[in-house]
């Protein structure tokens, strides 16, 4: 499975790609054999809609180009090979065209340059004090953040959600319809929710929830990374509660599970099973479904109890 999608890229003046944005991202299915190799070209004014054609132009005061490009991917599997082609995989997960864990999102920050985001757009972070002064002619400058990656909302809204504050979901969010980030919630690319789901604590790359679950203030649920630096997916079933500043690391939960407040459980982390009078380290249960995992009077170990619910 492929992609395919045109859109304008901001060109800083040393060549640098600040962003790209693609307008209607599209999934293609590629004849094995006779596909096209993977690129960016840019487009002339013979290819752009009227629509596209105004939104290309040179921004003296931030010292961008702004131009139309067509992305090609031939298979979201292989690894990007530029930043082009990182913008277009991010597009597609907050479209939800294409669900966290199922495209290489393993050059994402190597292949994207630290940007000030700004209300006036992206610019470069070594000359910005000078372009701030060009563009305080035009109004008051807002600095959103200088990092490699953007709010989503400044690219896609995705229907059927709701977000407190914006910079706290970044472009490349798998939010699904009726899921609420609120004010203290964190969702980072190739992350998000399959379903309905409450999120008020942070969910790091490759980290997925399902419909029910809800995630409380200051909880975590993280994956953990190869000697590479490359998150490990970790997913989270139905149904599932994590407490205030509770959460995972590393560990993957099945459907109706509960992590008790102020508790984080690792994959290494010794939890005491009381039908069994036993201890045993948390991914003996990786991914089951029932578990509740709190803390107790009387045990220095969290206490781990499946209950299988009525009927």
């Amino acid at each position: 499975m492929g992609a395919l999608a045109q859109g304008i890229a901001n060109i800083a003046s040393d060549g640098t790609v600040l962003d790209t944005w693609y307008q209607e991202p599209q999934l293609k299915e590629w004849d094995e054999a006779n596909g096209p190799e993977s690129q960016t070209v840019r487009l002339g004014a013979q290819d752009l809609t009227p629509q596209m054609l105004s939104l290309v132009g040179l921004d003296e005061d931030r010292m961008v180009e702004q131009v139309a490009v067509r992305t090609t991917i031939r298979d979201i599997t292989e690894p990007a090979i530029d930043a082009h082609d990182v913008y277009l995989r991010l597009h597609l997960l907050s479209h939800r065209l294409v669900e966290p864990g199922r495209m290489d999102m393993s050059q994402t920050l190597k292949l994207l340059s630290t940007v000030v985001w700004t209300n006036k757009g992206p610019c470069l972070p070594t000359n910005f004090e000078y372009v701030r002064g060009a563009l305080r002619s035009r109004g008051l400058i807002h600095v959103y953040a200088v990092d490699r990656l953007p709010r989503m909302v400044d690219y896609v809204v995705p229907s059927g959600i709701r977000i407190a504050e914006a910079e706290r979901v970044r472009l490349g969010a798998y939010l699904a319809p009726g899921t609420s980030v609120l004010r203290e919630g964190f969702v980072s690319f190739d992350a998000g929710s399959l379903g309905p789901a409450k999120i008020e604590g942070r969910l790091t790359s490759s980290v997925v929830i399902n419909e029910g679950t809800r995630v409380e203030l200051s909880a975590v649920l993280m994956g953990t990374k190869t000697e590479t630096g490359q998150r490990i997916p970790l997913r989270v079933g139905k149904n599932c509660q994590f407490g205030v500043s509770g959460g995972v690391i590393g560990l993957d939960l099945g459907d109706n599970c509960v992590i008790g407040t102020n508790l984080v459980v690792e994959r290494d982390t010794i939890l005491y099973f009381p039908e069994s009078d036993s201890l045993a380290p948390a991914h003996t249960i990786a991914g089951q479904d029932n578990w509740t995992i709190k803390r107790e009077p009387h045990h220095s170990e969290p206490v781990a109890r499946q209950v299988v619910p009525a009927g």
